[in-house]
Parts: C-alpha cells; structure tokens; sequence
C-alpha cells in the first residue's frame, strides 16, 4: 500500500501544483487514498519532494530533477515496485506495471533521462517507450532491469 500511495502522489504533483500537505491529502482522497498528515509528511521526506517556485508567487511540491543520490532512489524503487512486465515491438517498449501505477513509473523513467529513451507515454497500468531505434531497445530494456535490481 505505501508504494502505491507513493506512487500515486508522484503522479498527483507532475499532473497538479500542489502547494499543501493538505491540497496532497485531498488529491489522495479523491484517488481513494484514506491517509493521515502524518503519513503524508513521512512520503514527502521519503520521496524526497521539495517544494518550487511557480508564477504567481506560489510554491508547488516536486521531485527534485537534480536532487542528486536520494532523487534517483526514489526513482529506482518506483521502477522496483511498480514494473511488472517489458518487452519490445520494434523501437516500442511496452511495460506493464502494477495498476495505478504507470504514470509514476513513466515519470520516474523521465526524470533517470535512459540514454537513448526518447519519451513515454502512459495509462493506468500499461506505458509505451519511445527508443530513439530498434536497436535501442535490449540495451535500454536492459537498463532499466539493471535499475530494478538495484545495479
């Protein structure tokens, strides 16, 4: 259950601005997520979030892109808990993922920038990867099963 609270969250600050542990709580609640302040407080230092400026003045939560060792953790135990499944279709890659899951992971494969992975795209359990070729893919498949495995 913590992963996938953790999973979701991540997912909930690339789709929102969430300024609050209170706006995180509600978005979690709309999600189905009953969870306490508490909690909350604890998967923000866990995931590492810190917070951004954005215009107007506010601050939203983030996964620092630059955070160094403990952003990239974080990313890999996404990977970790969430991937089920990949296998390549051409320069495709499909991976299926625990369900509610797939944009965190889609996000986390963003941010860990695999050379050669051009971008994804995600729905609730499956996300496609765009490789650069055909070629691509085993060395990135590769990559990230190496990530998995805490390599």
């Amino acid at each position: 259950m913590k992963q996938k609270r953790q999973a979701k969250i991540m997912e909930i600050i690339e789709e929102h601005d969430i300024e609050t542990q209170d706006e995180l709580l509600e978005q979690l609640a709309k999600a189905g997520f009953q969870t306490t302040q508490a909690t909350i407080s604890r998967d923000i230092r866990e995931i590492n979030l810190t917070k951004i400026a954005v215009p107007g003045g506010r601050q939203k939560y983030a996964l620092g892109k630059d955070a160094g060792y403990e952003a990239d953790k974080s990313y890999r135990q996404v990977l970790r808990s969430g991937i089920i499944s990949m296998e390549a279709a051409e320069n495709m890659i499909v991976i299926k993922t625990v369900s509610g899951v797939a944009m965190a992971v889609a996000a986390a494969l963003d941010n860990l920038k695999i050379p050669g992975l051009m971008g994804c795209i995600a729905g609730d359990d499956t996300i496609f990867l765009a490789a650069r070729s055909k070629e691509l893919t085993k060395t990135i498949i590769s990559t990230i099963e190496k990530m998995t495995k805490g390599q």
